[in-house]
């Protein structure tokens, strides 16, 4: 079983350390995510979550309100939308339905918001084993868009295709 807990500056180090992976830059290699700050920063825009698989942490997880966080990286959304990120942190965590997990969880914390009508991923274009993921846990293809340095596809899963998944 996976549990999330909150993120915070005692994880710093953890988190640098995946950042380094290779595979983890393979799928986020442009983002400077300043650890350092942004682990002792608390918004009521984000949560940010590690997730642990028998008390060993094993990825990470954020969820925004993409229409109040502050560098505005989504543009202009809709109130009711909310974006997630996510990684495992060891390749040796990956291929294991961790991620599938975390997703749920997520995606469940997401949902639990009345007022949330849809959740954005924005994977690299070239990461196409993200695609299929993404697809099974019912989310869309929307639109493929460029951030900042990154050439990425947008999916787009609604409550609705949720409900049906779940």
């Amino acid at each position: 079983m996976i549990v999330l807990r909150a993120a915070d500056l005692g994880d710093l180090s953890l988190l640098q350390s995946w950042d380094e992976e290779p595979h983890v830059l393979e799928s986020d290699p442009n983002d400077d995510w300043g650890w350092e700050t942004e682990l002792g920063r608390s918004v009521d825009w984000r949560e940010q979550w590690i997730a642990e698989k028998d008390g060993r942490p094993i990825g990470f997880m954020q969820i925004i309100d993409p229409y109040l966080e502050d560098s505005h990286y989504w543009g202009e959304v809709s109130r009711d939308v909310r974006a997630i990120d996510i990684w495992i942190g060891n390749v040796s965590d990956l291929g294991k339905g961790y991620g599938t997990e975390m997703m749920r969880l997520a995606l469940d914390r997401c949902f639990l918001q009345d007022h949330v009508t849809s959740v954005l991923i924005d994977p690299l274009a070239s990461n196409v084993r993200a695609h299929r993921f993404y697809e099974r846990l019912g989310f869309k293809f929307q639109e493929r868009r460029t951030f900042g340095l990154d050439d990425c596809y947008v999916f787009r899963l609604d409550r609705a295709d949720w409900k049906r998944k779940a």
